[in-house]
């Protein structure tokens, strides 16, 4: 057993060539679980799977480990049901799958392990036995140009409905990993190979760094006769346990009994502000007891040291990043939110009488009329939070960030306090209905100074201040390091 952390250090302080590779096997290993379950549950819905292929492939889930050719047979029988559709078609529908559920399933310290390589000018390549319409999507996130996969013959744009090629299954894979590290000049011996199935016990065993993920029965004996360390990636659990889904319902409900408190205590003190911070401190006290939810935040004096400010918060969970917030900046804040959540019922209620600002992102004009409510609470002495990205991500990747955000400090002349959220999508991803406890890991990185700005440092701003998102979320400080500010100085 080795833990990510050690193995992202020995990454981070070991050698930087790119012909170090760093293999990734997709489902099971990037993924928690197998995306040709989207496939067969979108066929299934459109009834595109006939009887005899559903009972095909059951009996061959229970037949227990498969061939090479027994697994190409496999998969040629169900992209048969592919025959005429285009491949642009299919691309489109490997995203949409993505986006709908195989994005939820991605193992974010996979995601920190595959950043680490990249930063350290490693090769990174995915090698599955997945078709590029499963696998391709992320990849594409991830930033990976080296997709090796069973690949899908086409005729003029048009799939056949037969295999172009051998699958990367068992012995297609590891001649595929060869080849490639031939093509490119990997030396194999110096790279990494990260798997979690039995039919990988040869690719893992064709590098010189082994990393068994979550591994399957075989594997692990594999891995501890040969003593290959093994990484355990948390999963979400399969079992029919209603305890997260009743956690998640008492943080809503923790947040309905914090707005009654904090009503009543504005309505009797006839101060709505008052009332509203009463809210999120009971709110932030409340919601990590119930959701059973711990927050280990480093840099928390930079939250005090300057008010009124506008607090940036990465965005990929609404409920969690409001229970991160209220947690750590407990009063005197008001948020900036898309104006679709107003329509929302009661959670857009409770934001009204918070004094959110609502942006209509559809409308230039009203966006920057809208920032004039947030605008006058930061010169009342209420600080701001907004996401400078606007939408939810679907990966740890940090998205384009908006200019609303700086023009709103800059206007106000308060500072930009960047507060970074790692794994607010592992409790509970963008779409996600149930929370899992866990804890969240959060920086708060020094204020930024907005004095003295001009609309033409806008631009320099932005690409600073997001770059140091990136920073921070691909090469997470620890106990050897302090969060830096903006400039890149401690």
């Amino acid at each position: 057993m080795t833990t990510l952390d050690t193995l992202l250090e020995e990454i981070r302080t070991g050698p930087s060539d790119p012909r170090i590779a760093a293999f990734f096997d997709f489902d099971g290993t990037l993924i928690d679980g197998y995306s040709a379950a989207a496939l067969y549950s979108h066929r299934l819905r459109n009834f595109e799977i006939g009887p005899a292929e559903a009972a095909h492939t059951v009996l061959a889930g229970l037949r227990g480990p498969l061939s090479e050719d027994q697994f190409a047979q496999l998969v040629e029988r169900g992209t048969r049901g592919w025959a005429g559709r285009s491949d642009d078609d299919m691309v489109e529908l490997g995203e949409r799958l993505f986006v709908q559920g195989i994005a939820g399933t991605l193992f974010h310290d996979a995601w920190r392990l595959a950043k680490a390589h990249q930063r350290r000018g490693h090769t990174v390549v995915i090698a599955t036995s997945a078709t590029r319409f499963q696998a391709g999507p992320l990849a594409r996130r991830l930033g990976v140009e080296n997709l090796l996969c069973t690949e899908l013959e086409t005729e003029d744009g048009i799939l056949t409905g037969r295999l172009a090629g051998r699958t990367l299954w068992g012995p297609g894979k590891i001649a595929a990993v060869q080849a490639f590290a031939a093509g490119h000049g990997i030396d194999l011996a110096a790279s990494h190979g990260y798997a979690n199935g039995d039919e990988d016990v040869p690719f893992l065993q064709a590098v010189g760094h082994p990393h068994p993920v979550n591994p399957q029965k075989r594997l692990a004996e594999v891995a501890s006769a040969r003593g290959w360390p093994v990484l355990k990636f948390s999963r979400r659990s399969r079992r029919l346990d209603p305890t997260p889904a009743l956690r998640t319902a008492a943080m809503y409900g923790s947040l309905l009994a914090a707005s009654g408190t904090g009503l009543t205590m504005g309505l009797l003190n006839r101060n709505r502000r008052r009332g509203v911070d009463v809210a999120t401190s009971v709110f932030g006290d409340l919601v990590g007891a119930v959701g059973d939810i711990k927050i280990d935040a480093v840099g928390q004096h930079h939250l005090w040291s300057h008010r009124p400010a506008v607090f940036f918060i990465n965005h990929q969970s609404a409920l969690i990043d409001l229970v991160v917030t209220s947690r750590l900046l407990r009063d005197g804040f008001t948020f900036v939110a898309k104006k679709e959540i107003a329509q929302v019922p009661v959670i857009g209620q409770l934001f009204r009488m918070a004094d959110v600002a609502f942006l209509d992102r559809a409308d230039r004009a009203k966006a920057i009329a809208a920032l004039q409510p947030a605008l006058d609470r930061l010169r009342a002495g209420t600080s701001v939070v907004i996401s400078p990205e606007g939408t939810r991500s679907m990966t740890p990747t940090v998205g384009p960030f908006k200019k609303g955000g700086f023009h709103l400090a800059m206007q106000a002349s308060v500072p930009i306090v960047p507060i970074v959220i790692r794994n607010a999508g592992e409790i509970m991803w963008r779409d996600a209905k149930i929370a899992q406890s866990g804890t969240i890991d959060v920086i708060v990185h020094p204020p930024i100074p907005t004095d003295g700005w001009a609309r033409e440092d806008l631009d320099a701003a932005v690409a600073k201040v997001q770059q140091l998102y990136v920073d921070t979320l691909e090469d997470w400080p620890t106990a050897r390091q302090t969060p830096i500010d903006a400039a890149g100085t401690s």
